[in-house]
């Protein structure tokens, strides 16, 4: 990939000059990196080897993710990543080393949406605007460690309390392994439970991208961790989830006992 923390994968430099566009190249790096740190967890976890030299974890505007040596010019293009994130790796739990990478990895993607607005002389609203389009979103932290998805739970309890009664069908999914699956209620069974559905979720955020729930999407409910995914992240069809019985996602998949 070319130029590592500045390129948007093969092609030319990528700068974006507007709020929106420096907006729209924070969310692909952090889609990116979620990736990395969840659904590929895998093999980033196997790409941070401590025996390398020291390794940053990139994210691109395209929503993919890189682990690599930091760039060789100075001062580089774009500001760098944390660096050696890789000698971490087998001094500490692997959920503590992936929220330490978490942690740096918002701090980097601050650092170069703030990069790009003193590059282009944004003024004092641009960047008032700009960070608080970035503060909607929940940290990759948040993401990776469950932590947002408690806090939209508790969010949804305050504005929810009147539907304590409902269905256990219809609460979270969690009544039935068919509701578990999908979010999605057929319409034209029940208009108005649907639309309470939708707003019980309406905070729900996926595991994998960390974007919220929508009620035209597929989604499925990891029974290890309880975190739930659209199923297009985790590549899971709504014919091949009424096959499975206990869902686990590639992240609880993968784990292993660690020294």
């Amino acid at each position: 990939m070319e130029g590592r923390g500045g390129g948007a994968g093969a092609g030319a430099p990528y700068s974006p000059r507007t709020v929106d566009e420096v907006f729209r190249d924070f969310k692909g790096r952090r889609a990116g990196m979620i990736k990395a740190l969840s659904t590929d967890v895998e093999d980033f976890y196997e790409q941070c080897d401590p025996e390398k030299e020291n390794l940053c974890l990139y994210g691109f505007p395209n929503e993919e993710w890189e682990v690599n040596l930091p760039a060789e010019e100075v001062p580089p293009e774009l500001p760098e990543p944390a660096l050696g994130i890789n000698f971490a790796r087998d001094g500490m739990q692997e959920k503590d080393f992936l929220s330490l990478v978490a942690v740096h990895s918002d701090a980097w993607l601050l650092s170069v949406a703030f990069y790009f607005g003193a590059r282009f002389g944004f003024d004092k609203a641009d960047r008032k605007r700009l960070f608080t389009m970035m503060n909607d979103l929940p940290t990759i932290f948040e993401v990776v460690t469950g932590s947002a998805k408690k806090q939209s739970k508790e969010k949804s309890s305050v504005t929810t309390n009147q539907s304590i009664n409902r269905p256990k069908s219809s609460s979270k999914g969690r009544g039935s392994d068919s509701s578990k699956h999908s979010k999605v209620m057929p319409k034209d069974e029940d208009e108005g439970m649907d639309e309470e559905e939708d707003d019980d979720h309406s905070d729900t955020l996926c595991g994998a991208c960390g974007e919220n729930y929508a009620s035209d999407e597929f989604w499925i409910c990891c029974d290890i961790c309880e975190k739930w995914f659209h199923g297009k992240c985790v590549k899971i069809t709504p014919a091949r989830a009424e096959h499975i019985k206990h869902y686990k996602c590639p992240s609880c998949s993968n784990k292993r006992v660690r020294p």
